[in-house]
């Protein structure tokens, strides 16, 4: 399987701390993943590496990452192959902004159409196009100050998806929604997952994965704990390890839910 991702003994470290500790990761081209573990252990620093925001320490026993095959690449050739959601990108946006201008930045790579850029016919009919999909196409002139929560997401989900990414990242995609706009959002991605995006999503909530998202990728302080097939890690004692807490999976329809014991029982 040709490789999207492939990264070996690669580290981060800020403040003399070791953020991410010799971490070995393959994804190929078209498969998903969850990343999950405890706020704090790693997910965020993984998605900056990624996304090029900071880089690996260089150390004696060296390290290499490869993106798409690529040893280097710029910024621009990685961001236009790689879409990201997160909550740090929703908050950077101006209020005013319109729906069509959040979806129409992710071509600039800017958190606007601003007046010195030329947006093609083709263009415009792109940005319909993944509205569509989205379902927000009638909020198009709608300033983000006055959407909600889910509406929001589905607008930055149509931005990531603008330039026609090979990955889609997503990071804590559900993160305040309610368990009905939940329910949507996991049918929402198991559709992506069809399309032959790689979808790596990063949560600390097993509710979130999709259905169709097989493989799971588990960090506790910085290294990865455990990799392989949803089936055979989101039980009590692997996901009680990842977690260092005494807790209970539970999977209905495939859907796994965790709690702590003693906590519903």
């Amino acid at each position: 399987m040709e490789k999207a991702l492939e990264l070996r003994n690669v580290s981060v470290v800020r403040g003399g701390v070791r953020i991410l500790d010799g971490i070995d990761l393959d994804i190929g081209v078209g498969e998903n993943v969850a990343i999950i573990g405890l706020n704090g252990s790693g997910k965020t620093t993984l998605l900056k590496l990624l996304r090029g925001d900071i880089y690996p320490y260089d150390d004696d026993a060296g390290y290499s990452m490869r993106v798409f095959g690529e040893k280097r690449w710029s910024i621009w050739d990685l961001r236009s192959k790689m879409g990201v959601v997160s909550m740090d990108l929703q908050s950077l946006f101006n209020e005013h902004t319109t729906v069509r201008e959040v979806i129409g930045s992710g071509f600039f790579g800017s958190l606007d159409i601003f007046r010195n850029v030329t947006v093609t016919e083709k263009m415009e009919e792109l940005i319909l196009c993944r509205a569509s999909e989205m379902g927000i196409e009638d909020l198009m002139h709608r300033e983000i100050g006055g959407l909600s929560l889910g509406e929001m997401r589905r607008t930055l989900i149509a931005r990531a998806l603008i330039t026609n990414p090979r990955m889609l990242i997503l990071d804590e995609p559900m993160t305040g929604l309610d368990i009905v706009m939940k329910s949507k959002f996991r049918q929402m991605f198991d559709i992506l997952t069809g399309t032959g995006v790689s979808i790596v999503m990063i949560t600390h909530d097993l509710t979130d994965i999709p259905v169709k998202l097989d493989r799971v990728v588990m960090i506790r302080d910085g290294r990865i704990y455990a990799d392989g097939r949803k089936s055979e890690l989101l039980n009590d004692e692997t996901v009680s390890g990842v977690y260092g807490a005494p807790i209970k999976v539970e999977c209905t329809d495939g859907i796994y839910r965790m709690h702590i014991r003693g906590d519903s029982e």
